[in-house]
């Protein structure tokens, strides 16, 4: 129900500080209200759809310490000081002294082999529609000079730059990707969080402190066209004031036309409140899903943030990052891979190699990937791992095979052919098939060269003609 003037005023009054209030104030004559049930209905704007494929950046001064110890890299300071995890209190005991501090990481974090041109060009050449760079985690270190973060960002201390305004000048320069946001809500070890949650979230200071000034910040300043929240799971929403928050992004903030949010808003929004649907990390539910969501995973299967002490069969390889690509788009959701750069500010030749790759692939086979819509079936599975797409006009039906198939002959139990149907090989040209006397369609698989990105065991059929079983 809409809220009247005087009694949103009230409202506010109690439940923010006055710089909140003169944010808010507006919200009660907008179109969306600070309820789930308005938020919700605000349609999700058609870039996010057509994209499909992002890239996650986890930078901070966790990329210092660089280290896992089979846990995330990005909780180092948590594993150390918070939950004491053994391996991360071994790593320290041998390697700094007694009286070292988690803030003394913070001026190593130099960035000083930072390249945002450079980073700029990998992630065009990767095919990546979007990027999400880290502006806080739960360290609480801001990439940008906050406000609420005096001393603790990367203009006061370390890099001395801004380091969010920076990569956000050069995508926009010079590539035509979308430039996003993620930031953790919380910090674990900050003393206010600490005793409001000690005592139930029935106070709101830290969130009034830090948490709304800073969102704030970074959406007037870098305009994001992705707030990617997270660190929301102990508190509701009310605590993070996130309705009312979110009525303003929508009604008047400058990104308000074309900006993208996900889920993650309060214990409980997952899966249920929010622009498109995360859910979890590696959400990957391999089936057709009614809302949109998007599947964000790690290049490097442990953590997010740059390792040290990771092995290459931590990472993925080409084949295993495309399976999730082509699963997630099959099923009507977008993939938001990850990569850690390091301290100094460079993206290692691991994960410079695998964008180089995907970006090769998606050169072939992008048709098949950007701005298409998942098909009447997802997949194959009973005669191959095959994963289906169609054009947003429907006039193509794409089959991607994850597997070269036995005797190069790939067997389709979904697709129906007429006499008029064709079969094209992305990359490659027209292919041949029939129909066996089971209505199996049987494409027959040419000989390629091995230096080819279709041979790593991916491979899409065009078919122009055909419908479904």
């Amino acid at each position: 129900m809409p809220l009247g003037v005087a009694h949103l005023f009230c409202m506010i009054m109690e439940r923010a500080s006055l710089f909140i209030l003169s944010l808010f104030f507006a919200v009660s004559c907008s179109q969306y209200q600070p309820t789930w049930d308005s938020l919700d209905k605000r349609p999700l704007p058609e870039w996010y759809d057509e994209a499909k494929i992002g890239i996650f950046l986890h930078w901070g001064v966790f990329s210092v310490p660089s280290f896992g110890g089979g846990d995330y890299a990005e909780w180092f300071w948590y594993n150390w000081k918070g939950s004491k995890k053994a391996p991360t209190v071994a790593f320290m005991e041998k390697n700094y002294p007694p009286d070292f501090t988690y803030p003394d990481f913070a001026p190593m974090f130099k960035a000083e082999l930072f390249d945002p041109n450079k980073w700029a060009s990998l992630l065009q050449n990767s095919g990546a529609k979007y990027v999400v760079l880290t502006s806080k985690h739960l360290e609480g270190f801001t990439n940008w000079p906050s406000k609420a973060s005096w001393n603790w960002n990367s203009v006061d201390t370390g890099p001395h730059r801004d380091l969010v305004n920076d990569l956000a000048a050069a995508i926009r320069n010079s590539t035509d990707i979308y430039f996003g946001l993620y930031y953790c809500m919380f910090e674990l070890l900050n003393p206010i969080y600490i005793e409001e949650r000690a005592n139930g979230f029935n106070t709101q200071v830290y969130p009034k402190e830090v948490t709304l000034p800073q969102v704030v910040e970074i959406v007037n300043a870098y305009k994001p066209d992705i707030i990617w929240s997270d660190g929301e799971w102990e508190a509701p929403d009310t605590y993070w004031n996130s309705t009312e928050f979110l009525a303003w992004v929508y009604n008047e903030s400058p990104v308000k036309d074309h900006v993208i949010v996900n889920d993650r808003w309060g214990k409980g929004s997952r899966c249920t409140h929010g622009g498109f649907f995360n859910c979890g990390d590696h959400y990957n539910p391999r089936t057709l899903q009614k809302h949109k969501w998007e599947n964000a995973f790690s290049m490097d299967k442990t953590s997010w943030g740059y390792r040290r002490d990771a092995v290459l069969s931590d990472y993925y390889t080409i084949e295993e990052i495309l399976e999730e690509v082509v699963s997630t788009v099959s099923c009507g959701g977008n993939a938001l891979i990850n990569i850690g750069p390091t301290h100094d500010g460079r993206i290692v030749p691991v994960f410079e190699k695998r964008l180089a790759q995907l970006g090769a692939w998606l050169k072939i086979n992008g048709e098949a990937i950007y701005s298409s819509k998942p098909w009447t079936h997802q997949n194959d599975s009973s005669t191959g791992n095959v994963w289906y797409t169609t054009s947003y006009n429907a006039v193509h039906v794409y089959a991607i095979a994850l597997e070269w198939p036995d005797d190069n002959i790939l067997k389709l139990g979904s697709v129906k052919a007429s006499s008029g149907s064709t079969a094209t090989m992305l990359g490659y040209g027209k292919v041949n098939f029939e129909t066996s006397s089971n209505g199996v369609v049987q494409v027959s698989f040419p000989n390629l060269p091995l230096d080819t990105p279709l041979m790593w065991a991916w491979v899409i059929i065009r078919f122009d003609g055909v419908s479904s079983y």
